[in-house]
């Protein structure tokens, strides 16, 4: 069976907002992120990994902040182009497993979310997408609440023929 590995790594720091988006659902918080696009983290990095797995670069060559179409984007869009890069090369997404760094927003009460809204993007089952935080215990940046942080891996596999 023909499988690839990706990995992917997102970070933004926090800013003036009341919300940050994680995993396509909006959390309330007490700041935003300075970003682009939307700054979904988690989305982000599951990009980044699903493109490192097709040997396609990074989300920055794909959706570059320089290209205007892409401000404000919300991460399912830039997700389903993704997973369609994917499709048109005969690939199609095993499984990813996602883990974002924060002390802050508490995280777990929207995994169940995170989780279905990515599923949804990419057209695979919910169990297919493992999502989960942790923090840093209050070391580093994330433990300063400066930013927040996400690592994705996944699992390509062939399509079917």
């Amino acid at each position: 069976m023909n499988l690839r590995i990706g990995y992917g790594f997102d970070v933004h720091a926090f800013g003036d907002g009341d919300h940050v988006m994680l995993g396509g659902v909006r959390v309330p918080h007490s700041r935003g992120v300075v970003a682009h696009s939307d700054g979904d983290v988690a989305i982000h990095a599951l990009c980044d990994a699903m493109l490192g797995a097709l040997a396609l670069g990074d989300i920055g060559r794909h959706f570059p902040p320089s290209d205007p179409q892409w401000k404000g984007a919300a991460g399912d869009v830039l997700l389903r182009r993704v997973a369609a890069l994917a499709g048109e090369r005969g690939w199609q997404l095993g499984n990813a497993d996602i883990t974002i760094v924060c002390e802050q927003p508490r995280v777990g009460p929207h995994v169940a979310a995170m989780r279905a809204a990515i599923a949804a993007a990419l057209g695979v089952d919910e169990d297919a997408i493992g999502v989960k935080a942790t923090t840093t215990e209050t070391l580093g940046f994330t433990g300063r609440g400066e930013g927040i942080a996400a690592h994705a891996v996944c699992l390509l596999r062939a399509q079917a023929a």
